[in-house]
Protein backbone atom coordinates (compact mmCIF):
# COMPACT_ATOMS: atom_id res chain seq x y z
CA UNK A 1 0.00 0.00 0.00
CA UNK A 2 1.59 3.57 -0.91
CA UNK A 3 1.51 5.44 1.97
CA UNK A 4 2.74 9.09 0.72
CA UNK A 5 1.26 11.95 1.86
CA UNK A 6 -0.92 13.41 -1.27
CA UNK A 7 -1.28 16.99 -0.41
CA UNK A 8 -2.96 19.91 -2.67
CA UNK A 9 -1.91 23.84 -2.30
CA UNK A 10 -5.36 25.15 -3.74
CA UNK A 11 -4.42 29.19 -4.19
CA UNK A 12 -5.70 31.84 -6.29
CA UNK A 13 -3.46 33.45 -9.09
CA UNK A 14 -0.86 36.01 -7.94
CA UNK A 15 -0.47 34.89 -4.59
CA UNK A 16 2.79 33.43 -2.91
CA UNK A 17 1.94 29.63 -4.14
CA UNK A 18 4.91 29.43 -6.28
CA UNK A 19 7.24 30.74 -3.15
CA UNK A 20 5.67 27.64 -1.33
CA UNK A 21 6.07 25.47 -3.73
CA UNK A 22 10.18 26.23 -3.58
CA UNK A 23 9.95 25.85 -0.22
CA UNK A 24 8.84 22.00 -0.06
CA UNK A 25 11.44 21.84 -2.98
CA UNK A 26 14.05 22.09 -0.91
CA UNK A 27 12.95 18.94 1.56
CA UNK A 28 14.44 15.56 0.17
CA UNK A 29 11.27 13.76 1.45
CA UNK A 30 8.98 15.81 -1.03
CA UNK A 31 8.40 16.40 -4.38
CA UNK A 32 6.30 19.24 -6.14
CA UNK A 33 4.25 19.56 -8.85
CA UNK A 34 3.65 22.43 -10.68
CA UNK A 35 -0.52 22.93 -11.74
CA UNK A 36 -1.27 19.58 -13.39
CA UNK A 37 -4.01 20.82 -14.19
CA UNK A 38 -3.87 23.79 -15.99
CA UNK A 39 -4.02 22.25 -19.44
CA UNK A 40 -7.86 20.82 -18.20
CA UNK A 41 -8.70 24.38 -17.16
CA UNK A 42 -7.66 25.74 -20.41
CA UNK A 43 -9.72 23.10 -22.44
CA UNK A 44 -12.62 23.78 -20.04
CA UNK A 45 -12.35 27.10 -19.41
CA UNK A 46 -15.51 28.62 -18.67
CA UNK A 47 -14.41 32.65 -18.98
CA UNK A 48 -13.03 34.82 -21.95
CA UNK A 49 -9.65 35.57 -20.37
CA UNK A 50 -6.64 34.74 -22.45
CA UNK A 51 -3.67 33.17 -20.91
CA UNK A 52 -0.38 33.32 -21.61
CA UNK A 53 1.52 30.34 -23.50
CA UNK A 54 -1.88 28.75 -23.88
CA UNK A 55 -0.89 26.91 -26.85
CA UNK A 56 2.66 25.61 -25.06
CA UNK A 57 0.97 24.71 -21.94
CA UNK A 58 -1.94 22.16 -23.70
CA UNK A 59 1.05 20.64 -25.57
CA UNK A 60 3.49 19.97 -21.98
CA UNK A 61 0.31 18.32 -19.73
CA UNK A 62 -2.28 16.07 -20.48
CA UNK A 63 -5.53 17.70 -20.86
CA UNK A 64 -7.64 14.85 -19.50
CA UNK A 65 -8.20 16.48 -15.51
CA UNK A 66 -9.64 13.05 -14.61
CA UNK A 67 -6.98 11.09 -16.15
CA UNK A 68 -4.62 13.57 -14.12
CA UNK A 69 -6.61 13.26 -10.96
CA UNK A 70 -5.61 9.25 -11.22
CA UNK A 71 -2.20 9.93 -11.95
CA UNK A 72 -1.80 12.12 -8.60
CA UNK A 73 -3.69 9.61 -6.54
CA UNK A 74 -1.90 6.52 -7.76
CA UNK A 75 1.53 7.58 -9.33
CA UNK A 76 4.24 6.47 -6.87
CA UNK A 77 6.67 9.93 -6.95
CA UNK A 78 8.93 8.34 -4.41
CA UNK A 79 9.67 10.29 -1.12
CA UNK A 80 7.43 10.43 1.39
CA UNK A 81 5.41 13.53 0.39
CA UNK A 82 4.23 15.03 -2.87
CA UNK A 83 2.81 18.60 -2.65
CA UNK A 84 0.93 19.90 -5.76
CA UNK A 85 0.62 23.64 -6.56
CA UNK A 86 -2.83 23.94 -7.35
CA UNK A 87 -5.29 26.76 -9.12
CA UNK A 88 -8.37 26.64 -7.13
CA UNK A 89 -10.10 27.48 -10.60
CA UNK A 90 -8.18 24.69 -12.03
CA UNK A 91 -10.90 22.55 -10.56
CA UNK A 92 -13.88 22.53 -13.25
CA UNK A 93 -15.28 19.70 -15.10
CA UNK A 94 -13.83 17.34 -12.30
CA UNK A 95 -15.47 14.70 -10.06
CA UNK A 96 -14.36 16.06 -6.64
CA UNK A 97 -14.71 12.65 -4.71
CA UNK A 98 -10.90 12.76 -5.19
CA UNK A 99 -10.45 15.52 -2.49
CA UNK A 100 -11.08 13.23 0.58
CA UNK A 101 -8.14 11.01 -0.43
CA UNK A 102 -5.40 13.38 -0.38
CA UNK A 103 -4.57 16.55 2.11
CA UNK A 104 -6.11 19.96 0.99
CA UNK A 105 -4.67 23.32 2.10
CA UNK A 106 -6.26 26.75 1.02
CA UNK A 107 -3.71 29.68 -0.05
CA UNK A 108 -5.21 32.86 0.13
CA UNK A 109 -4.65 36.42 -0.25
CA UNK A 110 -6.05 39.93 -0.06
CA UNK A 111 -8.53 39.99 -3.54
CA UNK A 112 -7.13 43.57 -4.45
CA UNK A 113 -3.44 42.74 -4.15
CA UNK A 114 -4.45 39.61 -6.33
CA UNK A 115 -6.36 42.01 -9.06
CA UNK A 116 -3.51 44.06 -9.04
CA UNK A 117 -1.17 41.85 -10.01
CA UNK A 118 -2.94 39.71 -12.22
CA UNK A 119 -4.57 42.28 -14.75
CA UNK A 120 -0.93 43.09 -15.41
CA UNK A 121 -0.99 39.48 -17.51
CA UNK A 122 -4.21 38.81 -17.92
CA UNK A 123 -6.88 41.90 -18.88
CA UNK A 124 -10.05 42.27 -17.85
CA UNK A 125 -10.05 39.39 -15.39
CA UNK A 126 -13.38 38.28 -14.18
CA UNK A 127 -13.78 37.21 -10.25
CA UNK A 128 -14.10 33.47 -11.39
CA UNK A 129 -10.70 34.34 -13.07
CA UNK A 130 -8.78 34.66 -9.86
CA UNK A 131 -10.68 31.98 -8.83
CA UNK A 132 -11.85 33.33 -5.38
CA UNK A 133 -15.57 32.47 -5.33
CA UNK A 134 -14.35 28.91 -6.32
CA UNK A 135 -11.90 29.51 -3.29
CA UNK A 136 -14.91 29.92 -1.06
CA UNK A 137 -16.65 27.02 -2.42
CA UNK A 138 -14.04 24.44 -1.72
CA UNK A 139 -13.56 26.26 1.82
CA UNK A 140 -17.16 25.59 2.82
CA UNK A 141 -17.31 22.13 1.49
CA UNK A 142 -13.51 21.28 2.85
CA UNK A 143 -14.85 22.22 6.37
CA UNK A 144 -18.19 20.70 5.97
CA UNK A 145 -16.53 17.74 5.22
CA UNK A 146 -13.60 17.72 7.73
CA UNK A 147 -11.25 17.80 4.65
CA UNK A 148 -9.47 21.10 5.46
CA UNK A 149 -6.19 20.85 6.60
CA UNK A 150 -5.01 25.08 6.95
CA UNK A 151 -5.56 28.19 5.55
CA UNK A 152 -2.72 30.08 5.02
CA UNK A 153 -2.69 33.54 4.35
CA UNK A 154 0.07 35.35 2.42
CA UNK A 155 0.68 38.26 4.40
CA UNK A 156 0.51 36.43 7.63
CA UNK A 157 3.17 33.95 6.21
CA UNK A 158 5.32 36.79 5.34
CA UNK A 159 5.15 38.49 8.34
CA UNK A 160 5.82 35.11 10.54
CA UNK A 161 7.57 32.87 7.66
CA UNK A 162 9.13 30.19 9.99
CA UNK A 163 5.90 30.15 12.46
CA UNK A 164 3.32 29.59 10.05
CA UNK A 165 5.36 26.67 7.75
CA UNK A 166 6.25 25.21 11.03
CA UNK A 167 2.19 24.86 12.05
CA UNK A 168 1.56 23.99 8.78
CA UNK A 169 3.60 20.91 7.99
CA UNK A 170 2.70 20.23 11.44
CA UNK A 171 -1.10 20.23 9.83
CA UNK A 172 -0.04 18.12 6.81
CA UNK A 173 1.94 15.73 8.98
CA UNK A 174 5.07 16.33 8.15
CA UNK A 175 8.50 17.87 10.58
CA UNK A 176 9.19 21.25 10.14
CA UNK A 177 12.66 22.07 8.25
CA UNK A 178 14.69 25.13 8.57
CA UNK A 179 15.97 24.56 4.57
CA UNK A 180 12.41 25.32 3.65
CA UNK A 181 12.85 29.07 4.59
CA UNK A 182 15.73 29.88 1.28
CA UNK A 183 16.18 28.31 -2.06
CA UNK A 184 18.74 29.08 -4.74
CA UNK A 185 17.65 32.50 -7.08
CA UNK A 186 16.26 31.08 -10.78
CA UNK A 187 14.00 28.61 -11.72
CA UNK A 188 13.77 25.59 -10.96
CA UNK A 189 12.82 21.82 -13.10
CA UNK A 190 9.69 21.63 -11.75
CA UNK A 191 8.49 24.83 -13.06
CA UNK A 192 5.56 24.40 -15.56
CA UNK A 193 6.36 26.17 -19.68
CA UNK A 194 3.85 29.12 -17.98
CA UNK A 195 7.02 30.50 -15.80
CA UNK A 196 8.21 32.55 -18.27
CA UNK A 197 4.68 35.01 -18.18
CA UNK A 198 3.92 34.53 -14.37
CA UNK A 199 6.95 33.77 -12.01
CA UNK A 200 9.92 36.76 -12.77
CA UNK A 201 9.76 37.75 -9.14
CA UNK A 202 9.94 34.29 -7.50
CA UNK A 203 13.13 33.37 -9.95
CA UNK A 204 14.58 36.41 -8.26
CA UNK A 205 13.93 35.44 -4.56
CA UNK A 206 15.76 33.56 -2.44
CA UNK A 207 13.33 33.19 0.14
CA UNK A 208 10.55 34.28 1.40
CA UNK A 209 10.56 38.29 1.10
CA UNK A 210 9.09 40.47 4.39
CA UNK A 211 5.92 41.73 4.13
CA UNK A 212 5.53 45.29 2.73
CA UNK A 213 2.13 47.03 2.68
CA UNK A 214 0.58 48.78 -0.15
CA UNK A 215 -1.72 50.46 -1.62
CA UNK A 216 -3.65 49.35 -5.07
CA UNK A 217 -5.24 51.82 -7.30
CA UNK A 218 -8.13 49.59 -9.27
CA UNK A 219 -9.61 50.20 -12.58
CA UNK A 220 -13.77 51.01 -11.54
CA UNK A 221 -14.11 46.92 -13.08
CA UNK A 222 -11.31 45.74 -10.90
CA UNK A 223 -12.55 47.59 -7.38
CA UNK A 224 -15.66 46.33 -8.06
CA UNK A 225 -14.65 42.54 -8.41
CA UNK A 226 -12.58 43.46 -5.06
CA UNK A 227 -15.33 44.42 -3.07
CA UNK A 228 -17.38 41.89 -3.96
CA UNK A 229 -14.92 39.07 -3.16
CA UNK A 230 -13.89 41.10 -0.02
CA UNK A 231 -16.17 39.35 2.38
CA UNK A 232 -15.27 35.74 0.70
CA UNK A 233 -11.46 36.46 1.58
CA UNK A 234 -12.66 38.09 5.63
CA UNK A 235 -14.34 34.88 6.43
CA UNK A 236 -11.59 32.53 4.95
CA UNK A 237 -8.86 34.86 6.43
CA UNK A 238 -10.77 34.13 9.98
CA UNK A 239 -9.28 30.79 9.91
CA UNK A 240 -5.67 31.34 8.81
CA UNK A 241 -2.81 29.65 10.42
Amino acid sequence: MNTQLRINLWSSPRNISTAIMYSFAQREDCRVVDEPLYAHYLVNQPTEAVHPGRAEILKSQPQDGEAVVRWMLRHDFGPKAVIFKQMTHHLVALDRDFLPRMINVLLIRDPRAILASFSKVVKAPTAADVGIPQQMELFRQLKAEGGLAAVVDARKLLLQPRQVLATLCERVGLPFQQNMLSWEAGARPEDGVWAPHWYANVHKSTGFQPYREKTYDLTPALEKIAVQCAPLYEEMLAEAL
